[in-house]
């Protein structure tokens, strides 16, 4: 098998992993919050990283990967910008309509796009400028219900939005500029951004719910699902390194636009939330908007010469890739339907309809 062949197997595993985590936790974290009235999102997501850290502790110990050390300011300042990102986007879901945060989220991949172009000097053709708007389209459509603003949550968006970015961004630098892997940039990152959220977490959450995480009712129930959650969360934590390492801070922003989708789906499908017509459009256009992606990624990535790709690297992911992640994500519905749901409703009866 070519390097070629190993890099673009190993995308794919990369991109089947993020999203089969992503929609995986999202499901466990809302019958958590919903089903079990567990709703300290910070607090959890500190947790998530502190189980991250350990488990990678213990695979260096095993000697699963190499420690490689570099510039610890870097790694400093990364760590605690990821950690600030999670929180203000926590931050702007509270403050702000469920409508408008979508559209925060929306706003990432333009600011992306922005933030590259000015200081990173990259191109992104008008075609795919056009297949990105296609998928932030059909994602709208399919996510924005209503639109409150406020100057507060506003100014939490802008900055949620910015950090974000700078965080994504630096994921995929640090990689190439250091030559570190996605899980040594992980280990070293993963204590300051646990840290941030361990002392902010419980702050963000009394704020935005009035209620201290430190006096619920921990029930065997809610202490399986939050240790199920923070389990799953090593997955999710090393595939967003490992697929923004491996392609871009754009190609990820789409695949993550392709979980929220699939969660849609899922929220269907498991917990029978409501599914309307301009859901089942939306779902279509951003398909569309996705696959346009690809096909143009491809007919450019076949434009360079193969020097030229070998020293740069790959902004997205080919058509062969897709169509390969979508077959992944076609089991993971059917292990969804036919086996995590009967267990689900075992477990919350009146979720049944």
């Amino acid at each position: 098998m070519g390097e070629g062949e190993r890099f673009q197997l190993g995308t794919v595993g990369a991109l089947t992993l993020s999203v089969v985590s992503s929609v995986s936790i999202v499901i466990c974290n809302k019958a958590l919050m919903s089903s079990l009235h567990f709703i300290f999102a910070t607090t959890l997501t500190s947790w998530h990283l502190l189980v991250t850290f350990c488990s990678l502790h213990v695979a260096l110990k095993m000697r699963f990967f190499e420690h490689k050390p570099f510039e610890q300011k870097a790694v400093i300042g990364f760590g605690i910008l990821n950690g600030i990102s999670i929180g203000l986007l926590n931050l702007s879901l509270g403050f702000n309509s469920v409508g408008f945060y979508q559209m925060t989220k929306l706003a990432i991949i333009p600011c992306t796009v922005l933030l590259e172009t000015i200081f990173l000097g990259k191109r992104f053709s008008k075609r795919i400028q056009f297949a990105l708007s296609i998928l932030l389209l059909g994602v709208g459509i399919a996510t924005v219900t209503d639109l409150q603003l406020n100057a507060l949550g506003s100014f939490l968006s802008f900055l949620a939005v910015i950090t974000t970015c700078v965080a994504q961004i630096m994921t995929n630098t640090i990689q190439k500029k250091y030559k570190v892997s996605s899980t040594q940039l992980l280990y070293q990152s993963c204590p300051y951004q646990a840290a941030t959220l361990l002392i902010s977490g419980p702050y963000l959450d009394k704020l935005l719910t009035n209620q201290n995480v430190f006096g619920f009712n921990y029930t065997t129930q809610v202490t399986v699902f939050i240790i199920l959650s923070c389990l799953i969360s090593i997955s999710v934590n090393f595939s967003t390194f490992l697929v923004i390492g491996k392609t871009s801070p754009v190609t990820y922003q789409v695949l993550g636009h392709l979980k929220t989708c699939l969660v849609l789906a899922f929220g269907y499908i498991l917990l029978r939330d409501p599914f309307s017509w301009r859901n089942i459009l939306g779902i279509l256009i951003a398909m569309i908007g996705m696959i346009l992606y690809s096909y143009y990624c491809t007919l450019e990535n076949q434009q360079k010469t193969v020097e030229a790709a070998s020293q740069s690297s790959q902004v997205c992911f080919n058509h062969g890739q897709l169509w390969v992640s979508l077959v992944f994500c076609i089991v993971t519905i059917i292990y969804l339907k036919y086996i995590l749901s009967p267990c689900f409703f075992l477990m919350f009866p009146g979720k049944r309809r």
